[in-house]
């Protein structure tokens, strides 16, 4: 037996209840890392010469644009399983959404801010970079405490404990599983860590770091994480015999890769600037 996988294993996806209201690990992890991603870009954006009280109302956008997409997202590529229950479609407690989506929906809020605000989108998003993938580290345990997003069954020491009513019927017989969940919230962390690196190398050499930097690095960092980790994964949304995370991911290499070249070879400007 894999004893230090048997003690690897969620407790449980309630934190509390107070009488019939049972506060989730999933909704507690998620308000957790708006709270801290706000701290985080608010000191950036004073760093940048950025109202830190207009990231406060940005933050309150991304979270209205990005929740409701993350959730539509996943309902869409899981149409089959929501189609007979209308209901649960609205259930975003219980889990099931989609990181793609909610970077899908942040983004649209993010250019809809910036042109009302009359701000550069791309300056925005160098400030708010870091906070979002700290956010995605912090949000992917919301998946441990649900026991779901777990990879193929493994005997390897870190494996997670899957009690059988989560496990895919193809693996019933199995225990132990890939916390691919664990694989990329560490990547995550390594990708904050580079983005916070890159965000205060950029102050130091001023404008060394072009504007929008931050958000290509990001893609093709995150991606580069994602598509590998997504091949353990065994509920994938599927495209076909398509993996529809790696497919996004792949295409999120592809444009991050061609935005820096865009502004470090092409040195051409970027939409979105509201600002001019």
């Amino acid at each position: 037996m894999n004893l230090f996988a048997f003690r690897f294993q969620s407790p449980g996806s309630i934190l509390f209840e107070l009488g019939p209201v049972a506060v989730r690990w999933y909704g507690f992890l998620i308000a957790m890392a708006v709270i801290i991603g706000l701290f985080i870009a608010q000191n950036l954006a004073k760093r940048k010469n950025v109202d830190p009280e207009m990231i406060g109302d940005l933050i309150l956008w991304l979270v209205i644009g990005a929740l409701p997409f993350a959730r539509i997202y996943y309902v869409l590529f899981e149409w089959e399983r929501y189609a007979g229950r209308p209901g649960d479609m609205i259930a975003i407690w219980q889990g099931g959404i989609a990181i793609h989506g909610a970077i899908i929906g942040g983004t649209i809020a993010t250019i809809l801010f910036a042109k009302v605000k009359k701000q550069s989108f791309w300056a925005l998003i160098d400030v708010i970079m870091p906070s979002v993938i700290l956010g995605q580290a912090i949000g992917r345990w919301g998946n441990f405490f649900n026991s779901e997003a777990f990879g193929v069954p493994t005997n390897l020491p870190w494996g997670l404990y899957i009690p059988p009513n989560r496990r895919p019927s193809e693996f019933l017989q199995f225990e132990y599983f890939h916390p691919t969940f664990l694989y990329e919230s560490v990547w995550n962390v390594m990708v904050f860590v580079l983005l916070m690196a890159l965000f205060f190398w950029g102050l130091r050499r001023k404008n060394n770091l072009k504007t929008g930097t931050l958000a290509f690095v990001y893609l093709i960092s995150y991606s580069l994480g994602r598509v590998w980790i997504e091949g353990f994964r065994t509920d994938s949304l599927m495209l076909g015999d398509w993996r529809v995370a790696q497919i996004i991911s792949i295409s999120a290499i592809a444009l991050g890769l061609f935005g820096l070249f865009w502004l470090y070879i092409a040195k051409r400007p970027l939409p979105f600037q509201f600002d001019k």
